[in-house]
């Protein structure tokens, strides 16, 4: 009986999952599971090594001029740090490259890809996001590869037999089954607001990160990348990158991209709630409602306006504003998305311009010299690429803390501090900053905003 239900379920699995599944034909082949899928898939899926360099911290004690003329100025220098991370990777063409997520390998300085016949190779990160957790490495000298074919994920289905392979805790590669358990994960069902994951029940342990979530073809769902746990081991929650986003990766870095271009909405929303679907007169509480519009977003020039709904994306529905941008990252810059709006209790469709955020106005990047009193500080004027690329908000304006340099950081200033006044002089771009800070005074008073909340520091010189 059990080997009739057994034979059932694989038969109908087959059949949702798409023509090309053959179902088990013997109770010889039955006993064999996913004996002959994991053969197939598994040596594309490859142990990854990397090491990263991190500068040592130098204790505040010795940083005291009497500590430094008593011991040395080079006595209690900080050294560098060396950590090894460890990882996997999935091999998406026979030519070497590799994807991964960002925290296995972005920041590392040396990349050591093994394969599960043991060749080893070095790689380089040719393209990497930190925002999306996806890095895409280039093989060194490598030729005839296996690789996993990419399966379009938005035919995924929950319910669907799943298999995660990768290295977990460094104990060899590892082979784990389940379901998918969820579809369009994100916000605080992932911890990651930014995201948008598929979800599986297949064990995900460290050291899966950036493996494979194939389907019973062998074909590649996702990429494994984060857990949901107390204990640090699994517990059944499990999120992998979908493959169309993993495939926009590829392209771009196969044309030769050095970084992962996005296309702008230039907007901000909030998910649909029952309380605002009632008070609209909606009979479901469905779709992203626009609470901000950028001067320059492609919606805006659309005709999309604050309050409007967006219920789909090229034919796909959108319930938050990650997988609004989810969507609209796999169409690519270059060409339009359509999206559904509802406004006055009416739907139409509205064919939207994919672009990157622009740089308008200039930023004006600035580095401020020895005549200033924080030399090595870098300051930007506002604009939609740097909101983009500093997590500001999107009103935002003014001129922006690029980089502190030693001396603002020792002052307390921070990458992204908005600066909106020096000595009370007001600074509305990085030419105003220069001009405060070359003269003065004995005294200096910075006024700025961090992370919406408005923040004054205080000096000597």
């Amino acid at each position: 009986m059990i080997r009739t239900i057994l034979a059932v379920c694989l038969m109908t699995l087959a059949a949702q999952a798409g023509a090309e599944t053959r179902v088990p034909q013997s109770h010889a082949e039955i006993s064999m599971g996913f004996a002959p899928v994991v053969k197939k898939a598994a040596p594309a899926v490859v142990n990854i090594y990397a090491t990263i360099v991190r500068p040592g911290r130098r204790s505040p004690i010795f940083a005291d001029p009497f500590f430094q003329d008593f011991f040395g100025g080079g006595f209690g220098a900080p050294r560098p740090r060396v950590q090894n991370s460890l990882g996997s990777g999935v091999i998406l063409t026979d030519d070497g490259y590799v994807v991964s997520n960002y925290h296995v390998v972005g920041t590392a300085t040396e990349i050591r890809v093994v394969t599960t016949d043991r060749r080893e190779f070095h790689a380089e990160v040719v393209l990497g996001d930190e925002e999306s957790d996806i890095a895409i490495l280039r093989l060194q000298d490598a030729q005839g590869l296996p690789f996993l074919r990419l399966r379009d994920s938005d035919q995924v289905e929950v319910g669907e037999l799943a298999l995660a392979i990768g290295n977990p805790f460094g104990v060899g590669q590892t082979v784990s089954s389940g379901i998918i358990s969820g579809l369009a994960r994100s916000g605080t069902a992932t911890g990651n607001a930014r995201g948008y994951f598929i979800q599986t029940d297949a064990p995900i342990n460290p050291g899966n990160s950036g493996g494979a979530l194939i389907d019973v073809n062998g074909d590649l769902i996702g990429i494994n990348t984060s857990i949901l746990t107390r204990s640090g081991g699994s517990n059944g929650i499990g999120f992998a990158i979908p493959a169309n986003l993993v495939a926009e990766f590829l392209r771009q870095a196969r044309a030769g991209n050095t970084e992962f271009v996005s296309p702008w909405a230039g907007m901000s929303g909030q998910a649909m709630s029952a309380d605002i679907a009632e008070s609209l007169g909606l009979s479901l509480p469905q779709g992203v409602v626009i609470s901000d519009l950028h001067p320059l977003s492609p919606l805006a020039e659309a005709g999309l306006r604050v309050g409007d709904i967006v219920t789909h994306v090229d034919g796909e529905e959108v319930n938050s504003p990650a997988e609004m941008k989810f969507r609209m990252s796999v169409a690519g810059v270059g060409g339009t998305s359509v999206l559904t709006r509802l406004r006055g209790g009416e739907r139409s469709e509205v064919a939207v311009a994919l672009v990157p955020a622009p740089e308008t106005p200039p930023t004006e990047e600035t580095t401020l010299t020895d005549r200033t009193v924080l030399p090595g500080m870098t300051v930007a004027r506002v604009n939609p690429a740097l909101i983009v690329k500093m997590g500001l908000p999107l009103s935002q304006n003014g001129v922006v803390v690029v980089d502190p340099g030693p001396y603002g950081a020792r002052a307390g200033l921070r990458p992204g501090d908005v600066i909106k006044a020096v000595n009370g002089r007001q600074a509305e771009r990085p030419r105003d900053i220069v001009r405060a800070l070359r003269n003065p005074g004995r005294r200096v008073q910075i006024d700025l905003e961090r992370r919406g909340k408005l923040v004054s520091l205080r000096f000597r010189l």
